[in-house]
């Protein structure tokens, strides 16, 4: 299995279950490492043949940024399932961080796994 990975992915949004969470955008952070056969492309040279990370990336901070989710766990599971179901990803495992939202922590998120069922 090869995989494909995205580091550091920037994306403001509304997040949070407090009051003020609710009226300001903050920052999330995504990684993603996702499954992705790549000989064929590698073969071809042709972005056709292999996952373009360009549209993905797009995808992702278009449907994050106009999310308005309480829980950085839903927020997770909505962009695992956007990421299996529009671009044919087989396995994805994704770290979703909230920079700063505790005061003696760098950093707070989430990491998930998540794969197509087999037919």
């Amino acid at each position: 299995m090869d995989i494909i990975f995205l580091r550091n992915l920037r994306v403001e949004t509304v997040i949070g279950i407090f009051d003020w969470e609710r009226k300001i955008k903050q920052t999330v952070f995504f990684d993603l490492e996702m499954a992705c056969d790549i000989q064929k492309a590698a073969a071809s040279d042709q972005i056709e043949d292999t996952l373009d990370y360009k549209s993905l990336s797009s995808a992702i901070i278009n449907f994050v940024e106009k999310s308005d989710f309480q829980l950085v766990e839903t927020l997770a599971e909505k962009v695992a399932e956007l990421i299996l179901n529009d671009f044919n990803v087989p396995w994805v495992k994704l770290t979703l961080n909230k920079k700063g939202a505790l005061r003696y922590a760098d950093d707070v998120g989430i990491i998930i796994e998540r794969g197509k069922k087999p037919a």
